[in-house]
């Protein structure tokens, strides 16, 4: 594996292909090993980088709070490290308020970005009171608390048809340490408003939602695209259309990419 270094913080990634670069973001609880299938199709024409965000994966982590400004700039020091001036920045729930952050914050550096059943949207009072309840929680119950919160993230009907593939993402999901998911809910629940960034059409956006997504509700998500060019993808089903929707998707992103 590949590692470079943020704040002497170790941060691990992956390179493979040639071409325009494309940057793969896991969200919360996942890792860079997510998109194995991913890289498969995509390294044939694109440089494909996927890194381990603060606190998952190989990744360290790096204080208590880890914002979503300092995930961008972890994605923004490997860029750098590998001499990449500009790439599509794809990001899957966190990975895309980590991509929103890096569009915002270095905007020169992005050709194009996909939103992965993720939003430009705060935290509501409410989702906040529930972050507040998760990390006790995590505290109090590492593995329920991890378990739980994978098999959630599915819909229902697919609950059956993808044990293999839930029991993988919850085993994945065991590896990240106390300290990275704790920061990270804490990152999270103070994150800004982004939606302004989806009005100022600076670079094409795709955001892929699923309808019936249990983490983002479908309608409101909808609510920030309004009166913008954002290219919008809807699914039947839940928040993970990576694995739920794989092959659907693939062809997708790859037409988005071009």
């Amino acid at each position: 594996m590949n590692y470079t270094l943020y704040k002497n913080t170790k941060i691990s990634y992956s390179d493979t292909g040639k071409g325009n670069t494309i940057v793969l973001l896991h969200g919360f609880l996942e890792n860079k090993k997510m998109w194995k299938d991913y890289i498969a199709i995509f390294s044939e024409k694109y440089r494909v980088i996927t890194i381990d965000l603060l606190g998952h994966g190989e990744s360290d982590s790096l204080g208590y709070v880890h914002e979503m400004e300092d995930n961008a700039n972890v994605v923004h020091e490997v860029l750098q490290h590998l001499k990449i001036e500009k790439a599509t920045i794809l990001g899957h729930s966190m990975g895309g308020y980590v991509g929103l952050a890096f569009a915002e914050l270095f905007p020169d550096n992005i050709k194009k970005l996909v939103l992965l059943n993720s939003t430009s949207k705060e935290d509501s009072a409410e989702k906040k009171i529930n972050r507040t309840r998760a990390i006790k929680a995590v505290k109090q119950n590492y593995v329920n608390f991890v378990s739980l919160a994978i098999a959630n993230l599915f819909s229902e009907n697919n609950r059956a048809r993808l044990v293999n593939e839930i029991e993988n993402a919850k085993e994945q999901a065991l590896k990240t340490p106390l300290q990275g998911i704790i920061a990270s809910l804490e990152g999270m629940k103070i994150r800004k408003d982004r939606e302004a960034l989806l009005h100022e059409n600076r670079f094409p956006v795709l955001l892929v939602l699923g309808k019936k997504d249990p983490v983002l509700n479908y309608e409101e998500s909808l609510s920030q695209i309004n009166d913008t060019t954002v290219e919008l993808v809807s699914f039947e089903d839940g928040h993970m259309s990576h694995i739920e929707n794989k092959e659907e998707l693939k062809t997708i992103l790859l037409n988005f990419f071009n």
